[in-house]
């Protein structure tokens, strides 16, 4: 499995506080099966200040600290990104990474409102060749209130990631139940860990991904952990759930 959102570079946000905490997080990865995690600490200017450079630095270290305990575990870069006026030219000079250098990046929206004029933000990042993925939109606190807009994002082009301990009741019944309604209307089409460290958020997807072949069989659920995160980092096309062979808009087309 291929888990594109997991917070395990040590020091830089709330995720691991140090190496070894970062170690038991690759080890208990890899015993999940996952052989490939991005590293997406968060972007958010004045609380986080990280940036291409810094992230691509702590990647570095981390790599060699694997390799030297032997970790198997397969490292690509990324960002886990908050709402930014500058945001595009960032993208564009590096300052803020995409996920494996494609056109693809983790977008986190403010968890209490929804932004001002937000689907105008997100067709700027569109129309710049950008494809956002709306990181947990079924953990928002607006998502009752505004869906038709996250069901309006996800028609333009937006991916949705969903997190897997939403579906596992992680996060309690009410992120559980908008991660298996997006399930079942088709809108979900990335399933991720969103881990911080191995007791509280934990890099576990094995479990999720068993609920998703449950409800909705094997194809579906390999597509969520695999498939489609593959296309991410190869920077092609990602297809939907229900429909393996259609495209999910012309923003993701290869």
């Amino acid at each position: 499995m291929i888990d594109l959102h997991c917070h395990i570079l040590p020091g830089l946000d709330d995720g691991p506080v140090d190496m070894g905490v970062a170690l038991a997080m690759a080890r208990m990865a890899l015993a999940d099966g996952i052989t490939t995690v991005a590293c997406t600490p968060h972007v958010m200017r004045g609380v986080y200040n990280n940036d291409g450079k810094s992230i691509s630095a702590a990647i570095a270290r981390l790599a060699a600290t694997l390799a030297e305990a032997a970790i198997p575990l397969s490292l690509a870069t990324g960002a886990d990104v908050h709402l930014s006026p500058n945001l595009v030219p960032e993208l564009r000079e590096g300052r803020v990474p995409t996920v494996a250098g494609s056109r693809y990046f983790l977008l986190e929206p403010p968890h209490d409102v929804v932004p001002p004029r937000f689907h105008e933000f997100i067709f700027g990042l569109l129309a710049a060749g950008y494809v956002p993925i709306l990181t947990h939109p079924e953990r928002l606190a607006w998502i009752e209130s505004r869906y038709e807009l996250i069901t309006h994002l996800a028609a333009t082009g937006v991916l949705m990631q969903l997190t897997a301990g939403s579906l596992t009741g992680r996060f309690g019944r009410r992120a559980q139940y908008w991660s298996t309604r997006m399930l079942d209307e088709e809108m979900a089409d990335l399933l991720a860990s969103d881990a911080h460290d191995t007791i509280k958020r934990p890099p576990i997807l094995s479990r999720a991904r068993d609920k998703v072949a449950d409800r909705l069989g094997d194809d579906a659920a390999i597509r969520l952990v695999m498939t489609n995160p593959q296309s991410v980092l190869k920077n092609v096309a990602v297809s939907r759930v229900g429909s393996p062979a259609s495209e999910r808009a012309a923003h993701g087309a290869g």
